[in-house]
């Protein structure tokens, strides 16, 4: 479907974390810091319920590491970052320099996707991950702040976030060259952002990071959680050939804004319909969807599916659905 050419089935592709080590059987401190147990989980996950995807996702502080910040580790929650490295100060100079190949969760990552292209390439499509160039600095500066930040000091987030995307497009080129195929850009704050702030401040950054995706050979998919209405007019010029589509939006708004030239994935809500729902509704919703809004198509949640989904539920949204030609 990426190279716009005839499938058998519509591709599925879930955001699972939580879900994954729980079924793995795995703590999830041990999922987000061994890339070993990241891949067998995904495997394994992809393996039972059929969906076409691995990736490397499991927070958002890989980048924030080699920059300096102190991740912790509960044995059963997502990783943190309690102490941002720019909190209380805006000298970048006193940053670290992420490098792919030295910082170790980086360098965790490529591993994961090297991992990957060794056991499964060709089976499943290997999504690689980096933050987007706003949340990455919101990671760096804390969010608070950075919302502040773009509002008061906008000349200062410009220098903070062409550094971010310097290191995504470095990370994104690493991955790509052990072996994923997309990459996707984490970039959730923008829903938070303003439309002039976002086309000023952000969208030169990410169309910038999404090319140099596709000039090292990958795919481009683009995550931003929540409403993103406000800020469509500006996406749909970028060179993004995945788009979520969260379920707060209406993903037939979302198509007729950006046309065929991107694949919609989404917009199912994930805990109403997959944690709450029943299979029927499910696989009626994703039936609803595809006649909304034709092809390409890819179904997904319009986020991270919750750790305690019944399994009968992902199985539905994993059903294979006819390519309609």
């Amino acid at each position: 479907m990426l190279r716009r050419e005839p499938v058998d089935v519509l591709p599925r592709m879930p955001i699972l974390m939580g879900f994954k080590a729980q079924f793995a059987g795995v703590d999830y401190k041990s999922f987000a810091s061994d890339s070993r147990v990241k891949v067998d989980a995904n495997v394994r996950c992809a393996e039972h319920f059929g969906f076409d995807v691995v990736d490397v996702m499991s927070d958002p502080y890989c980048e924030t590491e080699g920059f300096g910040g102190e991740i912790e580790y509960p044995t059963d929650g997502v990783p943190r970052c309690p102490n941002p490295p720019l909190t209380s100060t805006k000298d970048l100079g006193q940053l670290q320099t992420p490098d792919p190949s030295q910082s170790k969760r980086m360098w965790n990552t490529v591993e994961t996707v090297r991992t990957y292209k060794g056991r499964v390439f060709e089976k499943y499509s290997i999504h690689g991950w980096v933050e987007g160039p706003a949340a990455e600095a919101a990671d760096l500066r804390g969010v608070q702040s950075f919302l502040i930040d773009v509002l008061l000091d906008p000349q200062w987030c410009a220098e903070l976030m062409d550094l971010c995307t310097d290191v995504a497009i470095e990370f994104a080129r690493a991955q790509i060259e052990s072996g994923a195929d997309v990459i996707g850009v984490g970039d959730s704050i923008c829903s938070q952002l303003p439309p002039d702030v976002f086309a000023e401040l952000v969208l030169p950054r990410q169309q910038r990071l999404f090319e140099s995706i596709r000039d090292a050979g990958g795919y481009a998919r683009l995550h931003i959680c929540g409403d993103i209405k406000h800020l469509l007019p500006f996406i749909k010029d970028l060179a993004v050939d995945i788009l979520d589509v969260d379920h707060l939006v209406d993903i037939a708004a979302v198509r007729e804004c950006v046309g065929t030239k991107m694949i919609l994935a989404g917009n199912l809500d994930p805990v109403a319909s997959l944690l709450q729902g029943t299979p029927e509704a499910i696989r009626q919703k994703i039936r609803d969807t595809y006649a909304r809004i034709g092809n390409p198509m890819i179904v997904a949640a319009g986020c991270e599916i919750p750790r305690d989904t019944p399994h009968e539920n992902l199985r539905a949204l994993c059903e294979p659905v006819a390519y309609r030609h």
